[in-house]
């Protein structure tokens, strides 16, 4: 089963990238290997929640926004295979062999130690919808603030075939 049925499955879609909020690109290829900028958890155009894990947001909804960050990086990813001329859209999911590296930062709260959960929402979506392929090595990172005060932020870098 490809990656496009799986998301389809899980009543999933890549969303549209989004725009970078400085001088950077979403994603970048090295030879085989393409690394992703942070991704936030944008929905169309917007956070759906901002503030502290722990304080403001709750952990099992900062896990929700860490699997939509998750499955923006994939965006990222599947539109470098497209402009590179692969195949388009969720298609391009397919050419990833496999998730390497998933670096998950949480805006915490200082009494907050729950950061691998909340990236866990990240690491759920990948094995999701890209079964052994999406299982990775993986750091979750408790921070003071992210950009726009968004809860969570993920970049993953992934090898493609």
């Amino acid at each position: 089963m490809g990656a496009a049925q799986r998301l389809a499955e899980l009543g999933l879609t890549l969303p549209t990238v989004a725009a970078p909020l400085a001088a950077y690109v979403p994603a970048v290829r090295t030879g085989s290997y393409v690394y992703t900028s942070g991704q936030l958890p944008f929905v169309a155009g917007a956070l759906p929640a901002t503030g502290k894990v722990g304080a403001e947001v709750t952990s099992d909804d900062a896990a929700g926004l860490a699997r939509i960050a998750g499955l923006n990086a994939l965006a990222a990813v599947a539109a470098l295979v497209e402009r590179e001329g692969g195949p388009a859209g969720a298609d391009a999911l397919d050419t990833i062999a496999r998730v390497v590296k998933v670096v998950g930062f949480v805006a915490s709260d200082p009494a907050f130690t729950g950061q691998p959960a909340v990236v866990n929402g990240a690491s759920l979506l990948l094995h999701d919808v890209l079964g052994d392929a999406g299982v990775h090595a993986r750091s979750a990172v408790g921070v003071a603030v992210l950009p726009m005060d968004a809860p969570v932020e993920v970049e993953i870098v992934v090898e493609l075939r």
